[in-house]
């Protein structure tokens, strides 16, 4: 039996904390100064975790290795599990002629790429949020911009910073209730909390996506529908939160989002359309795009895996002109070539048709929440074991619960994503050979990713059943009253390491209602506090990076995506940072249930 040491490296709290984050900033280091290629990051601190677990926190090595193992699964299932089937319905739509229906569809609502930006990343990547999690809506809604005429790498960028808003109640707000599940706090006051917390960040989303797509002209030209989308997105999570169910938080303000912005588009238009970003030019965009790609093929086996979802995606999707100035509205796209890009509306059957993966994954995802349905694919479809060579206690000589491992088969959402990819391919008539083909080579597209995503929860699991996690958690707490500054920080930091708002409220939610008794604030407010700031993190996790780089087949395109996405997910962390340390005094106390 191991029992978990507070402060192993010379007795001293702070100077055990500073070296259970060695392994972070190693990872962060490698990435976004050195360049280093995602899987070696990952694996490098993958193995400096094992050192200081090994060595500093006394764990034998037996446990490490078998942690380490544990992680490594968790990583393949259900992370990759869900993330390689959301890849493989886009790859079978790619593989149909129902790919550029879609793209013309999109093109027809407006061909103007800051629209676009906003209804596909923004809207229908938060109703995936809702449903799947866990990369698929940054894979899928990336694919579907670059259908629509928009460049590879910023179409991740967009993805990315969208996924932040409604990730705190995504998959069916699981990360609310793992927060539930780990502090006791009741359920319904977590959800209000976060419910008066992420929809501030929903009202600046949609203009900071218009920012990234054109620049000031962008913001300038269409600001009155990015904040009719930040506005109804935030109101409708706010009351769904607040009052309803929190299990349909982000399902409800997707719907209520799309529909506010159709309407807002009825009577009212942009005077210019944008084909591609004004904010970087063509030039610089291209020159990115290249080395990405010759980084991606110096590496061992690297080139294979960056022709996937791209280069099919190329054969149907426009590139925007090379000058990047606006365009009539009036006036369709032009791609490269100098042949305008078909904007006509499709006929109502073959809208039906392009759309029909996205409305057979949703269906399927409502019905699996169906009472009845979800009690018995949880009865059925799910079990819970302890790991093997695992046995572990926390500083007090509590059992540690990361030790027991719940492994949900049927009901999945991996699963249920394959599912809804067998419904497509007999809806769309791909035999089951090109299917398994197509399975085939999307699992040669993620190799590496493969790698980098099972090497990261290695490490988090490694940091957390070791201690490390504990102790730098318990450091930062120590700062008495400024804890409610440190507080957002911890959960940031949970998610950009481990991909996931539901990892992260499990590994800190319940260090985070502890502090904040031990502080004299409120444990709702820490707890949820987590969960809210802490998606700011998500566009900079590996897991995240790594899935928005295979989607738009830029393989390796991790570092360049980190270093454009830091910046902005340092400033969000900052703007709710002050909203959470206001909470916690007279001046906003008010908010907290």
């Amino acid at each position: 039996m191991f029992q978990q040491i507070l402060d192993p490296i010379a007795g001293s709290l702070v100077i055990s904390a500073l070296c259970a984050a060695l392994p972070l900033v190693l990872l962060f280091v490698l990435l976004g100064v050195f360049k280093v290629k995602a899987p070696k990051a990952a694996l490098a601190s993958l193995a400096l975790s094992l050192v200081l677990a090994i060595v500093g926190w006394q764990m034998p090595v037996n446990q490490a290795l078998s942690a380490t193992a544990a992680g490594i699964f968790y990583g393949l299932f259900p992370i990759l599990w869900i993330l390689v089937n959301a890849l493989w319905i886009y790859r079978l739509t790619v593989a149909t002629p129902w790919f550029e229906v879609l793209g013309r569809t999109i093109r027809s609502i407006s061909n103007d790429l800051r629209i676009l930006s906003i209804l596909i990343a923004f809207c229908f990547g938060a109703l995936l949020e809702s449903l799947a999690g866990f990369g698929a809506p940054v894979a899928i809604s990336a694919a579907m911009l670059m259908a629509a005429g928009m460049k590879p790498l910023k179409s991740a960028i967009v993805s990315l910073l969208a996924n932040t808003a409604p990730v705190a109640f995504g998959a069916m707000a699981a990360p609310i209730i793992a927060l539930n599940g780990v502090t006791g706090l009741p359920l319904n006051e977590l959800s209000s909390m976060a419910g008066r917390q992420t929809p501030f960040i929903a009202l600046i989303v949609p203009l900071l996506l218009v920012f990234i797509v054109d620049g000031r002209r962008g913001v300038k030209q269409t600001w009155p529908v990015a904040l009719v989308a930040g506005v109804a997105f935030g109101a409708a999570q706010f009351v769904t939160s607040n009052y309803f169910a929190v299990e349909l938080t982000d399902v409800v303000a997707s719907v209520v989002t799309v529909a506010a912005v159709l309407l807002m588009l009825k009577v009212w238009q942009p005077k210019e359309t944008v084909g591609m970003g004004g904010a970087v030019e063509a030039a610089e965009e291209a020159a990115q795009a290249a080395a990405v790609g010759a980084r991606a093929g110096a590496g061992a086996g690297s080139a294979g895996s960056a022709s996937g979802a791209g280069s099919a995606s190329s054969k149907h999707s426009a590139e925007p002109p090379a000058s990047g100035s606006a365009v009539p509205t009036d006036s369709a796209v032009p791609t490269d070539s100098g042949v305008p890009t078909d904007n006509t509306r499709p006929e109502p059957r073959q809208i039906w048709m392009a759309i029909a993966p996205y409305l057979i994954i949703i269906a399927v995802f409502s019905v699996a929440q169906i009472p009845f349905v979800k009690a018995w694919l949880s009865q059925v479809g799910s079990v819970t074991f302890a790991w093997p060579g695992l046995d572990i206690t926390d500083s007090a000589g509590k059992p540690v619960a990361a030790t027991k491992f719940k492994l949900d088969h049927l009901k999945a959402t991996g699963t249920l994503l394959m599912l809804s990819g067998l419904l497509t391919m007999v809806l769309y008539k791909i035999t089951a050979s090109q299917g398994l083909r197509i399975y085939r080579d999307t699992l040669v597209q993620l190799r590496w990713t493969i790698v980098t995503v099972t090497a990261v929860l290695g490490l988090s699991f490694v940091m957390n059943l070791s201690g490390q996690t504990t102790t730098l958690g318990f450091a930062l707490a120590s700062a008495g009253g400024l804890f409610a500054i440190l507080s957002p920080l911890i959960g940031w930091i949970g998610v950009a390491l481990t991909g996931s708002d539901t990892s992260s409220n499990s590994l800190f939610g319940q260090m985070q209602a502890t502090a904040a008794e031990q502080t004299g604030l409120s444990p709702v407010l820490m707890a949820a506090s987590n969960s809210s700031a802490g998606v700011m993190g998500k566009m900079l996790s590996l897991q995240n990076l790594a899935v928005a780089s295979a989607a738009v087949g830029l393989d390796g395109a991790e570092g360049t995506l980190f270093r454009k996405l830091l910046g902005w997910s340092l400033g969000l962390l900052a703007l709710i940072t002050v909203l959470i340390f206001l909470q916690s005094t007279p001046v906003l106390g008010w908010m907290v249930p």
